[in-house]
C-alpha cells in the first residue's frame, strides 16, 4: 500500500471508535488525568464539528477506584475489583462528562458486556441506541459493565471492546491510544534491532508473533490485545491505528493523515464484511414468506422488507435472530437481522407501520428487516 493510500484510510474515515487505556487515563494510576482527557475532548470535539462521528471507548474505572479507594496494587478478588469498578465509575464518567461539555458537546455513558454483544436481540438494542446517539450529535463514552460481571474482569479488555463496539457501528476506523508509540518487529526494551512496524495488513499472523504480553500493572492487555482487537475490527471493515496518545494532536493528525503510529489496514471492504457475516456465519432461527412484490424490490431495487410486503411466518425466532426471507415458492430470496420476534410479526404481517403501536402497544422500527442488514441469495 502506497503512502498516499495509508493516509486516505483515516482522512476518508467519518465514523471512528477512539479506545483510551488505563495507564493514560490514569497517569499510571496516579488517578484521573484531566489534562490529557481534556486535550483528547477538545480533539474529539474538532472532529465532530468536521463532520465525523466519534465513539469513544475509555479504560480506567477500575484503576480510579483503585486510586480512590487507597490501593496500591490491583486485587485479585471479584469481589474487590468490582467495587473498585463501581467507584471509579463515577469518577470516570464525571471527568468525561465536564471536559466534552466545556469543549461544547454532549455526552452520554453507555456500560457494556461482552454478552450484550453475543446476543442478538442486545447487540440491536444497543447499535439502535449508539447510532441514535450519534444522529443527535451526542459522544458516547463507553466501558466495560465491570461492577456486574465476573468474567469481563478476569478474562476481558478494552481493547477487544472497542473492535466489537466498531463492528457493532460498522466505524470506519478504530484508533487505539496506548502509552506506546505503535508495534516494533520485536520488545524495544530488549531488543535494540526492533524495527518499528508503521504499516501492515489487519489480521497478518507475523504481527501475533511480533507482540508481547501486558505492557503496565494497571491495564490488562498489551500490544497483543491490541493486535488482535485490530484483527477483528478488520472483520467488519475497519481499520486500526495503535499510537501513543500523549503524541500532540494526535486524533486530529491522524484524521488528516499523517502516518502517525502503526496502521492496520483491513482487506474487507466494510458492505462485504457485513453481507459475508449474515449470509454465511449465522444460524437461521426462522422464515416469513412475502408476496411477489416485495421480492421483486429486494431483488431487484435493494429495499428492506417492509411488514406489509409479508405473507406468513414460520418458526420461532427473537429480535435480533437471522431469518430466511422466501418467496411463495419457497425459494430464499435473503436472508437477515429480524427486527420484530416471530409473535410479533404475526401480528403486523401484511399491516402498514402506522398500524404497529396500537398492534404491538410501541413502535420500533418500520422494517421487518432493514436493507443494511439483509444479504440477498442467488
Amino acid at each position: 500500500m502506497t503512502k498516499e493510500n495509508v493516509s486516505l484510510v483515516l482522512r476518508n474515515a467519518r465514523r471512528v471508535v477512539v479506545k483510551v487505556g488505563s495507564s493514560l487515563v490514569t497517569d499510571e494510576g496516579r488517578g484521573l488525568d484531566d489534562n490529557a482527557i481534556g486535550e483528547w475532548c477538545r480533539q474529539m470535539s474538532l472532529l465532530v464539528r468536521s463532520g465525523r462521528e466519534v465513539i469513544m471507548v475509555s479504560s480506567g474505572a477500575i484503576a480510579e477506584g483503585m486510586k480512590r479507594l487507597g490501593w496500591s496494587q490491583r486485587p485479585h478478588e471479584i469481589h474487590e475489583l468490582q467495587a473498585a469498578a463501581a467507584v471509579g465509575q463515577m469518577g470516570l464518567a464525571q471527568m468525561y462528562e465536564t471536559k466534552l461539555r466545556e469543549n461544547g458537546l454532549r455526552s452520554a455513558q453507555v456500560l457494556l458486556t461482552h454478552a450484550d454483544l453475543a446476543d442478538r436481540e442486545r447487540y440491536l438494542n444497543a447499535r439502535s441506541t449508539l447510532l441514535t446517539l450519534l444522529k443527535l450529535g451526542v459522544l458516547p463514552v463507553i466501558n466495560e459493565n465491570d461492577t456486574v460481571v465476573n468474567d469481563e474482569i478476569k478474562f476481558g479488555d478494552n481493547d477487544t471492546l472497542g473492535a466489537l463496539v466498531a463492528n457493532l457501528v460498522e466505524a470506519d476506523a478504530l484508533i487505539i491510544l496506548t502509552d506506546q508509540k505503535g508495534l516494533y518487529s520485536a520488545d524495544p526494551r530488549k531488543d535494540p534491532a526492533a524495527k518499528f512496524v508503521h504499516e501492515a495488513k489487519a489480521g497478518d499472523p507475523a504481527l501475533e508473533t511480533m507482540a508481547g504480553g501486558a505492557g503496565s500493572s494497571l491495564g490488562r492487555g498489551g500490544m497483543i490485545t491490541k493486535i488482535l482487537a485490530a484483527k477483528r475490527a478488520a472483520g467488519s471493515g475497519a481499520s486500526t491505528v495503535i499510537a501513543w496518545g500523549r503524541e500532540p494532536d494526535v486524533l486530529l493528525r491522524l484524521s488528516q493523515g499523517e502516518p502517525i503510529g502503526t496502521l492496520l489496514v483491513a482487506q474487507t471492504q466494510k458492505t462485504q464484511a457485513r453481507k459475508q457475516w449474515i449470509a454465511d456465519h449465522l444460524q437461521l432461527r426462522g422464515s416469513v414468506v412475502v408476496d411477489a412484490g416485495a421480492a421483486v424490490k429486494l431483488r431487484t431495487e435493494g429495499k428492506s422488507l417492509l411488514p406489509i410486503g409479508m405473507t406468513a411466518v414460520v418458526g420461532d425466532f427473537s429480535r435480533g435472530d437471522v431469518i430466511a426471507i422466501r418467496d411463495a415458492e419457497g425459494a430464499e430470496v435473503a436472508r437477515g437481522l429480524a427486527n420484530y420476534a416471530s409473535s410479533e410479526a404475526r401480528l403486523i404481517c401484511r399491516k402498514p407501520s402506522g398500524e404497529f403501536e396500537k398492534l404491538l402497544g410501541y413502535l420500533a422500527e418500520p422494517e421487518m428487516v432493514h436493507r443494511d442488514n439483509l444479504v440477498l441469495m442467488r
